[in-house]
């Protein structure tokens, strides 16, 4: 496709999925007219101003992306959330390419990029990874600087750690370099060794709606199991009771899941063990009728350090039970 290049464009073209910049083409010994004229002649795509697709098919995704980032210029990277798709930490891209400057230039706009400009783009940068992007942590952060909502912020956090690209440790670290961001409290509390094994919004939620307000036991979060060939994580453990649960966040459970599901289940019976399944709604809404439950199971496996969270808590009436019976 670039054989007609010179062999030092070439390679900056391969690099960058065929997208250069007018100083690059210029710099490897291309006139301009000679870049006009493939413009004109429809060889080479003008992308945005001085930045060029030096062939005729179709932009991919990551050709616009370079595009972006060639078109803001000396030491612009990939940020917020354009950062996050090339990581993987989301999932849907957004139309809008996010770009960040040092926080002393200033860019003209650009159509189709968000320009950020920050003080830190030395520290925040990738040293090696191409397209430039801000590091894992570091667009976490900025992802949690411009979130809504704390569950925006626990969603952003997870996914990443989730997905194995980073480590609480890594990004308390980070953290700890930000001078101003927005849902600090929320994050450090979500970072602390208390919250290990907290790996989504839901569980996060169950934590904090069921969970510690009505004084459920000390349990493992995400422990692996294993039984012949079978193995795999379950979300909470009560190891000393012998009670797992289960959090599903799916708003649509297929049939294959739900075979998945019921064979664990099987497999925790077989160990002696007794699973309850609890959603959205369960957490989210009905957080101290789920208490109730988890608490009744507990109680008759010996367990008496649970409480209501309000004198009306269904928990409370559970705990009062428990201690008639065993007065």
């Amino acid at each position: 496709m670039y054989d007609e290049l010179p062999r030092k464009l070439r390679d900056v073209a391969e690099l960058q999925r065929g997208v250069v910049s007018w100083s690059q083409a210029t710099a490897a010994g291309l006139g301009a007219g000679l870049i006009r004229s493939r413009v004109r002649r429809r060889q080479w795509q003008r992308l945005h101003r001085g930045v060029y697709a030096v062939f005729s098919g179709e932009i991919g995704r990551e050709a616009i992306l370079w595009a972006a980032v060639l078109a803001a210029g000396e030491r612009a990277a990939l940020s917020h959330r354009s950062a996050a798709e090339v990581w993987n930490i989301s999932d849907e891209p957004v139309e809008a390419v996010h770009v960040t400057v040092p926080w002393e230039r200033r860019v003209d706009r650009i159509p189709g990029v968000v320009i950020h400009r920050s003080s830190r783009i030395s520290r925040a940068v990738h040293p090696t990874l191409t397209p430039p992007r801000t590091r894992v942590e570091e667009t976490i952060l900025d992802l949690v600087d411009t979130a809504e909502t704390v569950d925006e912020v626990i969603g952003w956090v997870s996914r990443g750690i989730s997905r194995r690209l980073t480590v609480p440790g890594k990004l308390r670290a980070a953290l700890a370099h930000r001078a101003r961001i927005r849902w600090r409290a929320e994050l450090t509390e979500f970072l602390s060794p208390e919250m290990t094994g907290v790996l989504s919004v839901l569980e996060y939620r169950y934590f904090h709606n069921v969970e510690r307000p009505h004084g459920l036991p000390p349990r493992k979060r995400q422990f692996w199991f294993r039984q012949g060939r079978r193995s795999g994580y379950r979300d909470t453990l009560y190891e000393e009771y012998d009670v797992v649960v289960e959090l599903d966040g799916q708003i649509a459970h297929p049939a294959e899941a739900k075979w998945k599901d019921a064979r664990r289940d099987n497999i925790a019976a077989s160990w002696g063990l007794t699973t309850l399944r609890f959603g959205w709604q369960d957490v989210m809404v009905k957080p101290c009728e789920t208490a109730a439950q988890i608490a009744s199971v507990l109680a008759r496996r010996g367990y008496t350090g649970f409480h209501g969270c309000s004198p009306n808590c269904p928990v409370t009436h559970v705990a009062a039970a428990a201690a008639a019976q065993t007065a």
